[in-house]
């Protein structure tokens, strides 16, 4: 079973939306959540997990100490751990997958300016970011993550292979998709959709990823004419 072990300081945001749906049915079979006050492990009466940064500057930093204790209670083997932050590498659909091989995944939801640097450092702690903006909280950058991963563990899925025609599976961002009725506001399917002709079908699928890769996304379409 796949474990995500969330830390955070707002632990009754989950399970969230990952109760519902497929996530809801395959929770306590084929993965789990657990989540973690980091609070809890404050080391005054106050549950202080903050304080100003050394050398002056706005906002507040994650105390090391208090995370600390809450990473060292929690984690008893050597088990992926990572920190949510907009300055660590890009998470994409590739790592998703390299998260998914992995048993145990635990995820640091930061708050405030961060965490101090010791605690990255001194706990191998990885840092992944979800895009090119900020969040208040790691909590929604954990969402995604765990939303992400969790398509790529078997059984989760009703259907394995919709999965792996994706966008950004091969490269590319994925082709128009049509259901019925055939024909809504003077608008029809296209006719290769409808013509049984599966290689045409196969083709026409891969030439409209292609056309709206090139399109919408430069810098993959660059990357798939190097492949």
């Amino acid at each position: 079973m796949f474990l995500s072990r969330v830390f955070t300081l707002y632990p009754e945001y989950f399970p969230g939306y990952l109760s519902k749906g497929l996530f809801g049915k395959s929770k306590g079979k084929e993965w789990d959540l657990e989540t973690i006050n980091i609070r809890d492990y404050a080391l005054d009466k106050h549950k202080t997990v903050d304080d100003t940064p050394y050398g002056g500057g706005n906002g507040m930093i994650m105390k090391a100490d208090v995370l600390a204790n809450s990473l060292d209670a929690n984690i008893k083997t050597k088990e992926k751990t990572v920190y949510l932050s907009p300055r660590g590498k890009v998470f994409n659909s590739n790592l998703a997958r390299e998260f998914s091989n992995e048993k145990i995944i635990n995820l640091i939801c930061g708050h405030f300016e961060g965490v101090d640097e010791r605690i990255l450092e001194s706990r191998d702690i990885q840092e992944i970011s979800i895009g090119d903006f900020i969040l208040s909280g790691g909590e929604v950058a954990a969402f995604v993550v765990i939303d992400s991963v969790l398509r790529f563990i078997p059984g989760i899925l009703g259907n394995i292979n919709s999965s792996k025609e994706e966008s950004f599976e091969n490269g590319l961002l994925e082709y128009p998709q049509f259901t019925k009725p055939q024909v809504w506001e003077e608008k029809k399917v296209p006719n290769v959709l409808i013509s049984g002709d599966h290689a045409k079908i196969k083709d026409w699928r891969l030439s409209q990823s292609e056309a709206i890769t090139r399109d919408r996304r430069p810098d993959l379409w660059q990357k798939y004419k190097k492949n």
